[in-house]
């Protein structure tokens, strides 16, 4: 009896044990690093019929609701990354040395938001932050409806592109049908949600044509103003061929849409 006894104890801490190294293991793989860029099951499921919809304010309800959670997810990760970045600062103002991840992971923020190399590393941590921050949920999603016609059009409903990107290598996308005699650009294809809307926002944030929305964004951040999409709209002007009539639209549609954009 003694034995049978200590047998069943053995055999309930092994049980426990097995149970601590499989969840160690499980936590262990599904923590993502800093840098992983984040994807739902959710992006990839076939985007809606908005055509469907004859009632306006219905339409406009539908598409909102479908993108505005992957908006606010990209900017919950911009904030992360930059929350990081003033980690990194503060380390380097303090004269401590950065850690092997540390240096790996500045190495591919400087590559993908295009830092000049160079320069110290104090300089290129102050160019991340100016590059790295949200961009309002109302600006993204009314840029979003001028640019797919409210989610109508192929690029959006057959490669996710509901902010008119571009790509430049063939086969990359859809070829405009309206494409310039002598162009060779197309329509850029997305897998899914998540990375078609992360590609839109990296490209706000770190091309040059948009240097002057950063720079606002920047000015209304050191004064403490609310971050606003009427605000940054007027950094796109070089979004668009018609320069500042796309953005009065823009401001325009965020104005008349408020209904929709604040729930």
């Amino acid at each position: 009896m003694h034995k049978r006894e200590t047998l069943k104890i053995v055999l309930i801490t092994l049980g426990v044990l097995a149970v601590i190294v499989i969840n160690a293991i499980i936590f262990t793989e599904d923590e993502p690093d800093i840098l992983t860029v984040p994807q739902t099951v959710e992006a990839k499921k076939p985007v809606p019929d908005f055509s469907q919809y004859t009632n306006v304010k219905e339409k406009k309800a539908a598409f909102f609701d479908y993108l505005r959670p992957e908006v606010e997810k990209q900017n919950a990760y911009l904030l992360t990354l930059r929350h990081y970045i003033q980690t990194l600062y503060r380390k380097v103002l303090a004269n401590e040395t950065l850690t092997e991840d540390d240096q790996e992971r500045l190495a591919w923020l400087e590559d993908e938001y295009r830092i000049k190399p160079k320069q110290s590393t104090n300089a290129k941590l102050l160019a991340l932050l100016q590059k790295i921050d949200v961009l309002p949920v109302e600006l993204v999603l009314v840029q979003a409806a001028n640019e797919s016609a409210w989610g109508t059009s192929r690029f959006a409903r057959k490669g996710y592109n509901f902010f008119g990107l571009w790509c430049f290598s063939k086969g990359c996308g859809f070829v405009p049908s309206q494409r310039n005699d002598g162009a060779s650009h197309e329509v850029a294809k997305f897998e899914n949600l998540s990375r078609a809307t992360y590609t839109y926002m990296r490209n706000l944030n770190r091309h040059d044509a948009y240097e002057d929305l950063r720079e606002i964004r920047s000015r209304l951040r050191a004064n403490q103003i609310p971050i606003t999409g009427v605000a940054l709209a007027e950094g796109l002007m070089n979004y668009s061929e018609r320069g500042a009539a796309y953005v009065e639209e823009l401001q325009t549609m965020i104005r008349f849409n408020e209904e929709f954009l604040t729930e």
